[in-house]
């Protein structure tokens, strides 16, 4: 490594906790975080071995090569493989998905991961917080998003960040997660500073007019289905597209 390299990462690093203190000022952090903003395993049968799986994926990865990283539940995990090759397969890409996921507990995969040191992607989608939204208090959700991307912003701090609102879930607009859901998105959408935070919200994209979500696009009213997929890909392609610049 060069001196002016050198020089650069050490600059980096300790501009990280800065940068994430000015991320997502309006969701600042609490005295008494709720469970949401803390990193916390996932309890269950399918967190554990996918993180295991993510484990062996990193280990026999050339990260340095990643562009595009994918951080999310199993949303994003289970991304339609042809879709994801498409949008992304000429992207450098690299999706990081586990299903059942929340806030919480990306936030204690993000303490594992190597961001900033090997993996230093240009971009990194992030869609999480639809496994917390039972949770009647949408501040408490919003906050453990902003967290996410505090921790993000602080240890890779030249990586640019697409928040992904949370996508509708329920049969129709009287669903009660519908309205869940747009309270957290309102408040995450604050996070969105436009020059290193930057927000997309195409849910509305996934409904018909009258607000309903088909089983045809999302086949139990929360993952999408490959149409969903492709919706959902096409509505993020011109933010991404711009973001890394083709």
């Amino acid at each position: 490594m060069s001196r002016a390299a050198f020089l650069a990462l050490l600059a980096g690093l300790a501009a990280g906790p800065a940068l994430a203190q000015t991320a997502c000022p309006s969701l600042p952090p609490r005295a008494n975080p709720p469970p949401e903003a803390l990193p916390a395993p996932v309890p269950g049968p399918w967190w554990q071995p996918r993180v295991q799986e993510l484990d062996r994926i990193l280990a026999s990865t050339d990260l340095s090569r990643v562009r595009l990283l994918f951080l999310g539940d199993s949303i994003t995990q289970a991304w339609f493989p042809l879709i994801f090759q498409q949008f992304y397969g000429t992207r450098a890409a690299l999706n990081l998905g586990v299903g059942t996921d929340t806030t919480q507990g990306l936030l204690w995969r993000l303490n594992r991961l190597p961001l900033g040191a090997t993996l230093k992607p240009e971009l990194v989608v992030l869609l999480i917080g639809t496994n917390n939204a039972h949770n009647p208090q949408a501040e408490d959700v919003a906050l453990g998003v902003a967290e996410n991307i505090r921790l993000i912003r602080q240890r890779s701090p030249q990586s640019r960040i697409l928040l992904v609102g949370l996508l509708p879930r329920g049969a129709t607009a009287q669903d009660p997660f519908r309205a869940s859901i747009t309270a957290i998105n309102a408040l995450i959408a604050r996070c969105a500073d436009n020059k290193h935070v930057f927000y997309a919200d195409p849910g509305p994209m996934l409904l018909d007019g009258a607000g309903n979500l088909s089983d045809q696009i999302a086949y139990d009213r929360l993952h999408p289905t490959m149409v969903g997929y492709a919706i959902l890909s096409a509505a993020l392609e011109p933010q991404i597209r711009a973001l890394l610049g083709k």
